[in-house]
């Protein structure tokens, strides 16, 4: 598992179909995954699959929320589902790594977009005291702030019906439920 090095932040830009692959790399801080990892752990969730399920038709990526959940489990990390209708307020943040997200997005062909909406994959990381958006769509990371804005900027993403919401946090820490304040 890599962590932000104090040089600046590790922004992966988008490429292809690959948001998975660049939200997981944002995530980590450092090229830990490529299009082949991911292919391969397509291969071993669907062994003998002509067209596997996990991923675009074509090969290009568009990777499912199964391959990047066995990609995180194998850097030591454990994604858990967040429940849109409990309050943020129950995250214990200092004890999450980050956070995957699957938000809609416009389809843009050169410098038209289409009337085409996808889902995308992005991943918001707390590095250097400041929460970021590492969207690989965006030209360089966007800083969200501190934890009331964070919990802002969350609370707006998944007001939307179409969001999900990965939280990110090491092994250990969703053993003990160290992530979530009970109430």
């Amino acid at each position: 598992m890599c962590e932000p090095d104090g040089q600046g932040l590790y922004h992966e830009k988008q490429r292809l179909e690959l948001c998975a692959v660049h939200a997981l790399n944002n995530l980590l801080q450092c090229r830990a995954f490529g299009k082949e990892d991911l292919d391969e752990i397509c291969g071993r969730l669907s062994p003998g699959t002509v067209l596997n399920p996990h991923r675009s038709l074509l090969g290009t990526g568009n990777y499912d929320v199964n391959i990047l959940m066995a990609a995180l489990v194998s850097q030591g990390l454990a994604p858990i589902w967040w429940d849109k209708r409990r309050s943020l307020d129950a995250l214990v943040l200092s004890q999450v790594y980050g956070f995957i997200l699957n938000i809609p997005s416009n389809v843009t062909l050169a410098f038209v977009t289409l009337p085409i909406r996808r889902r995308h994959w992005i991943a918001v990381r707390e590095v250097n005291g400041h929460y970021y958006n590492l969207d690989s769509k965006l030209k360089s990371p966007a800083r969200i702030g501190g934890s009331e804005e964070l919990r802002v900027f969350l609370e707006g993403q998944i007001a939307e019906d179409v969001c999900e919401l990965l939280l990110v946090v090491k092994q250990e820490v969703e053993e003990s439920k160290a992530w979530l304040r009970l109430e």
